[in-house]
């Protein structure tokens, strides 16, 4: 990482975050996406879960960038759920007028993504980040700090208007179901998912972390996660979050299924089943976030069922030393 270190100007101060900040938080996210894609592209479940998932310790991993009058203009927090070596580091500051405070929130969440390392024990250590394309700044400084561009996300969404209420039949020989709310069944939807991106660049939280994501969940509805079955055995699931609920969307967080059942229609089983029961609870529109670059080609499948790129995001990458704090 280049030696960037940038100074607030005066007046203005940094602190750490609380959960009573998300709703200031949360307006300063949405001035963001307002700016970059036009409308607000995050929720409150949203930040609380960044502010407390596994490996964030707000005391220690997170800062807010504050004006001269104590308004939130900016906040940096990182993210790895699963403590291994690659971490993701978020930045936002108030378009426009919390601009000062990008290089130096960047520069603090560089500096704890090296303590990092050291507390997780890897070195080198990989940090990655994002931009919306639009971003200039802040990919501007992202490149000051040495990342370099890697690849491109998209936010995919489309309309429930005219979905069947009752979701379409799955292939012969396959079965899709509720999951139940008890540990087996849970753990058959963990294993199914992990599994099914064991071979993609994305890295999943283990077990125990993804419990500990699931119980920092304001609610859960479990009528809206599913899975798939084949002989008995679950080859797919599908995991939905309440997230979107507050913005009429149906959210997909994750969707997975291995790699011997692939091509067999059964994940557009599972998102048609999903979708079927987003519309019947009046949500006007299905959401999910997908690699673009994911070897399994995903974006087909969303394209097939009709989701269209809602935007892009650029990913970035760099590489920093274990340092102790």
């Amino acid at each position: 990482m280049l030696a960037m270190t940038a100074a607030l100007p005066e007046g203005w101060t940094t602190r750490r975050p609380k959960l009573d900040d998300a709703a200031e938080i949360l307006a300063l996210v949405h001035a963001c996406d307002i700016a970059s894609i036009g409308e607000p592209d995050y929720t409150i479940d949203e930040v609380r879960e960044m502010l407390t998932e596994p490996n964030t310790d707000m005391t220690r991993d997170s800062w807010l960038a504050l004006d001269p009058e104590g308004r939130v203009v900016g906040w940096t927090y990182p993210h790895n759920a699963n403590g291994r070596d690659r971490d993701f580091a978020d930045v936002y500051t108030w378009p426009e007028h919390g601009r000062p405070a990008l290089r130096p929130l960047l520069d603090l969440i560089m500096g704890r993504m090296a303590e990092r390392a050291a507390l997780l024990g890897h070195d080198p250590y990989e940090v990655r980040a994002g931009a919306i394309p639009t971003e200039e700044h802040y990919i501007e400084a992202l490149l000051d700090f040495g990342f370099v561009f890697l690849k491109q996300h998209a936010r995919m969404q489309m309309s429930l208007a005219g979905v069947p209420l009752t979701g379409l039949e799955p292939p012969a020989g396959v079965t899709v179901r509720e999951v139940r709310d008890d540990e087996d069944d849970l753990r058959a939807v963990h294993t199914a998912i992990f599994q099914a991106f064991a071979d993609t660049d994305h890295l999943d939280a283990d077990y125990d972390n993804w419990r500990k994501q699931l119980a920092n969940e304001p609610s859960i509805s479990f009528d809206e996660w599913f899975v798939a079955e084949v002989d008995g055995r679950v080859v797919g699931a599908l995991q939905s979050s309440d997230g979107g609920a507050e913005d009429n969307e149906g959210w997909v967080k994750r969707l997975g299924v291995l790699r011997a059942y692939r091509r067999r229609g059964i994940g557009e089983a599972l998102l048609r089943r999903a979708f079927s029961v987003y519309a019947r609870k009046g949500r006007e529109k299905a959401g999910l976030g997908v690699d673009l670059a994911n070897p399994t080609q995903a974006i087909r499948l969303y394209e097939a069922v009709g989701m269209t790129a809602f935007y892009r995001s650029n990913i970035y990458r760099t590489y920093v030393a274990a340092r102790a704090s």
